[in-house]
């Protein structure tokens, strides 16, 4: 895969191999000099034929198709009662843009405050700045997104409707003081009903922060139908997908529906080198029996996650943990094993 920034505080070219190594060009460097470079910035991901075009209104972002490549063979995981055709395109039912451009707007974060941190290491202030305020621009558009989301409707609609009792209470005061009393009747009646509808809002909200998540940021997992192993980079309380995705996937179909935990996983290139990012149903994902040690290759590894566990799970980096508010999975230690080596000694 191939990401290429252009035009922009992220020009040059970002080369991710088969096996997640990744390489940066020197011409990255001009930009870090050169603050006339601070304009459009263009992000191409050579997945799935499409690149994302990023505009300086990050508001613009949008999809635009690239020339077709022939598809690669590979060795599909088998599923149980599926046949590899069924499972080649129930697999790709869950493939998720959004989720892959998510990842993506990510990393392009990481890559503005490690430019900017560098401009301040070699003393170049202004230019600094500029890269903070394209950060300050990029993080801004983010959270717009993030509370657009299904599963954060509920806190900003309490919010809202608080809001509206505020301003309710003032015009039943106003109304009250200028003796208008069947008024002042009416606007008590909004208020009662305003004021049960905020307490549904919050709770629902409340319940969704609150959601136990069954599997943990890093992990590694296995498709319960279609087989193929992933790891766990991100999640959501409930779908947050568009609803021709969810037709898409079927969601409508699943025993839970729409309304429990879904996972950004990245799938091994190995079981499907054309998946590589699908959103996935809690009840469809299983851990495995024991700890999977076993060779697992995806090019985004290298920036979400820095190494491995004694369990073979990936450990995160803190600011993926910080994205979900995650904290940080400690391996248990085995004491049996402890018990045993305090034997021999």
């Amino acid at each position: 895969m191939t990401v290429k920034m252009v035009n922009g505080m992220s020009g040059g070219i970002l080369m991710v191999s088969r096996n997640s190594g990744i390489y940066v060009s020197n011409s990255l460097s001009r930009s870090r000099s050169d603050p006339r470079l601070m304009n459009d910035t263009q992000l191409y991901a050579g997945l799935g034929r499409r690149c994302i075009i990023w505009p300086r209104n990050i508001s613009r972002l949008f999809l635009t198709s690239r020339p077709k490549r022939p598809r690669q063979r590979s060795l599909k995981a088998e599923a149980g009662w599926f046949s590899r055709d069924e499972q080649k395109v129930g697999a790709m039912s869950e493939k998720s843009e959004t989720a892959n451009e998510d990842i993506l707007i990510f990393f392009f974060q990481l890559d503005l405050a490690t430019r900017a941190q560098c401009a301040l290491n070699m003393e170049q202030y202004e230019v600094a700045q500029q890269f903070r305020n394209k950060l300050a621009e990029v993080e801004s558009e983010v959270i717009k997104k993030r509370e657009a989301k299904r599963g954060s409707t509920s806190k900003g609609e309490a919010q809202d409707k608080a809001i509206s009792i505020l301003r309710l209470r003032s015009n039943q005061q106003k109304a009250i003081e200028n003796e208008n009393y069947a008024l002042a009747a009416e606007i008590r009646d909004q208020i009662s009903k305003l004021e049960m509808e905020s307490l549904a809002a919050s709770a629902k909200a409340l319940a969704l922060e609150n959601v136990q998540y069954a599997f943990r940021l890093g992990q590694k997992v296995r498709h319960k139908l279609f087989g193929y192993r992933a790891i766990i980079c991100g999640m959501d309380p409930v779908c947050c997908e568009s609803s021709s995705w969810m037709e898409t996937a079927n969601v409508d179909k699943l025993v839970q529906g729409s309304n429990q935990p879904f996972y950004q996983v990245l799938v091994d290139v190995h079981a499907d080198p054309n998946l590589l990012v699908a959103y996935v149903p809690e009840e469809n994902l299983l851990a495995p029996d024991k700890p999977d040690m076993g060779r697992f290759d995806h090019p985004y590894i290298s920036f979400l996650f820095f190494g491995v566990d004694t369990a073979g799970d990936f450990i995160p980096i803190k600011q993926l943990r910080e994205k979900y508010n995650r904290p940080r999975h400690e391996v248990p230690i085995d004491t049996d094993d402890e018990e045993d080596s305090e034997d021999s000694t």
